[in-house]
């Protein structure tokens, strides 16, 4: 944001865009979706990565309206409470159900937009280079985490609500010449409500509008007036509620909390500051690029971690202290930086912490302020210098896009698929314990089983307290047939967190592989202590108390309500489950309900490519048809790791 005098008309481009060179205007919008979509060629066909299994492909909430329903009256039935986002998703999925492309198809049109939005935003705002600016938002390489990764579409429809929320509350209380609030239409103003709205219930980080509002209406008019004040009172109200919301979820409910969050006050402040210059260093130099960054250790000890805050203060200091020279532009800009950037600095406790204390996404809306100022500085420099400052800043805004647009290219490439992400992360972060664990998971589905226990091995030898990665090592060992090793992994993992239900489960499920199945029940009765809704223990708590007589612990009328509800938590689509409600039907007589419900089992199985199992489920069906029950001699169909 360049220096600009208040009360002025309309810069040159202003008017250009409301109509005196309009076929240009329309061309250049052209060139930054042209632009957009070559620079993501390579994620027009890349796959999901990680978390879109949980958002997308396994969300069964996606697949039904009751699971709409569900989206937007029950806070906890998600990660988070952003249900634009997944009613999005639940839109998309009945469109063109898991296929990936339609997905980043989607990222990529918003993303696109957001660049058209933003350089209306900056136009309105009289910034200097406005088009460059937009082009680059389009296709600065530290974006392609948030375009290519289809969970973060919560990003790109935040900012879309969020770029049009400040368009319309330009229309209700321009902010450009000496037009003041209520000459203009107040729909204008309910609109831009609804769509700040709009974007806190895509994502929450755009809980900082209205204090950009203030910024913007400082700079532009030189004081932030009473009825100023007034009008954007909703908009903190409405931010500062959902956004203390988000932050209970993300403590009580995803669970950011314990030891990796223990920092102290002072502690937090020396991460924000080495946070903020991080940002701000990227957009300068993107490279590396990487999914998790390494994990920072910061210690109140070290001086040099002082400097970060210190310099960061600093710049604000000599920006203020000369913006009778340069103007307010500067401060503004860099104060939009850190104000929008405010959620990822470490003083509110969010779950990537765990991993890293950055992520190329939290800047993703954040990163307009520092784009808009160099920019406009560059542009500003540029037109003082005549023609040939003009002709060479051309040269260098070409070259500028076009590296930038390589590099977005190039980096697209790393999320064409999990397994190929996850090897792009551990060579650029070889000491990234979490890489190795979900590096270890891609390969087990693959069938790699001895390399997958190398990287989980690895995990382990890199975070000794990784509770994941001993129940991932537990259940490559039993695939492997090494039972007894598999029980010491799950106990280790019980050792160092009780409440874990997955390893409660886990450690059943090699119980009950060793004969022990009593023993196993009571994993699973503790499992549904600590998560009463786990499909997994429901289902095979259900088919122990189904197939065993009531000398011997069986208990058939729970076994059926067990066994639905896991039926119901997999939308009928999990065969394990639907073959355990079928024995459960049996147990009680129901030999219709029983034969119809292994019927769908088999059917699944097969669709799923798991032979084995569907000849197991036909061979109980088999039973059912003769109208009798199946009581194994030993758990044979409880569900395995």
């Amino acid at each position: 944001m360049a220096q600009t005098k208040n009360h002025t008309a309309p810069s040159d481009a202003i008017r250009a865009a409301k109509g005196a060179r309009e076929p240009e205007t329309w061309l250049l919008g052209v060139v930054i979706l042209v632009i957009a979509f070559l620079a993501y060629q390579p994620v027009w066909h890349a796959g999901f990565i990680w978390d879109d299994d949980l958002h997308v492909t396994q969300n069964v909430n996606l697949r039904s309206l009751h699971g709409l329903y569900r989206i937007w009256f029950e806070p906890l039935a998600d990660q988070q409470y952003y249900p634009l986002q997944l009613t999005s998703f639940w839109i998309e999925y009945h469109l063109w159900g898991p296929r990936p492309s339609g997905y980043h198809a989607v990222n990529i049109l918003l993303h696109a937009l957001n660049a058209l939005l933003l350089w209306m935003v900056l136009q309105q705002l009289e910034v200097p280079g406005a088009w460059l600016a937009a082009a680059i938002f389009a296709v600065h390489p530290v974006q392609v985490e948030s375009v290519a990764w289809v969970t973060e579409l919560k990003n790109l429809l935040s900012t879309t609500f969020y770029l049009g929320a400040l368009l319309a509350f330009f229309r209700f209380r321009p902010l450009s010449g000496a037009t003041q609030a209520g000459s203009h239409p107040w729909r204008y103003y309910w609109l831009a409500i609804a769509l700040f709205l709009c974007a806190l219930l895509s994502k929450t980080v755009a809980c900082s509008l209205p204090a950009v509002l203030v910024l913007l209406i400082w700079w532009k008019r030189g004081q932030v007036a009473r009825q100023d004040i007034v009008v954007l009172g909703p908009m903190f109200l409405l931010g500062i509620t959902l956004g203390l919301t988000t932050a209970w979820l993300e403590k009580h409910h995803v669970n950011a909390s314990g030891a990796e969050w223990s920092l102290s006050v002072l502690q937090r402040c020396l991460l924000a500051g080495r946070v903020v210059w991080f940002y701000a260093g990227k957009l300068l130099w993107p490279h590396p690029l990487i999914f998790i960054y390494p994990h920072w250790d910061i210690d109140s000890g070290a001086w040099w971690q002082y400097l970060f805050p210190a310099a960061a203060l600093a710049v604000l200091v000599a920006l203020w202290s000369l913006r009778s020279r340069i103007g307010s532009g500067p401060l503004v800009a860099a104060l939009c930086f850190v104000c929008t950037l405010f959620p990822a600095l470490g003083f509110i406790d969010v779950y990537p912490f765990r991993f890293s204390y950055v992520a190329d996404h939290f800047q993703y809306l954040a990163c307009i302020g520092l784009i808009s100022l160099a920019v406009g500085t560059g542009t500003a420099i540029c037109e003082r210098a005549g023609r040939w400052g003009r002709d060479w800043g051309a040269l260098a805004a070409a070259v500028v896009l076009l590296t930038l647009g390589v590099s977005t290219w190039r980096q697209g490439h790393s999320y064409r698929d999990v397994e190929t992400l996850w090897r792009d992360t551990l060579a650029r972060n070889p000491r990234c314990w979490m890489a190795h664990n979900n590096l270890g998971a891609i390969l087990m589905l693959s069938g790699r089983v001895p390399e997958a226990i190398g990287q989980y091995e690895q995990a382990l030898r890199l975070k000794s307290d990784y509770v994941e990665a001993y129940i991932n090592l537990g259940n490559a060992l039993f695939y492997e047939g090494h039972v007894p090793e598999a029980v010491g992994e799950y106990e280790q993992a019980l050792r160092l967190k009780p409440n874990s239900a997955e390893a409660h489960t886990r450690l059943g499920i090699a119980l009950d592989r060793t004969g022990q199945v009593s023993e196993a029940a009571e994993h699973y009765e503790q499992a549904l202590r600590i998560k009463p809704d786990y499909p997994q223990a429901l289902n095979n708590l259900a088919w122990y108390l189904a197939t065993r007589p009531p000398a011997e612990g069986g208990n058939i009328v729970r076994a059926v309500a067990l066994a639905e509800r896991a039926c119901q938590l997999t939308d009928n689509r999990a065969a394990a489950s639907l073959d355990t409600l079928a024995a459960a039907y049996a147990a009680t007589s129901r030999f219709d309900d029983a034969v119809t419900t292994a019927q769908k089992a088999v059917e699944l199985a097969r669709t799923a490519d798991h032979p084995v199992l569907a000849q197991e489920i036909e061979a109980r069906l088999e039973l059912y048809r003769g109208g009798r029950a199946y009581h194994p001699s030993s758990s044979a169909a409880v569900m395995s790791p």
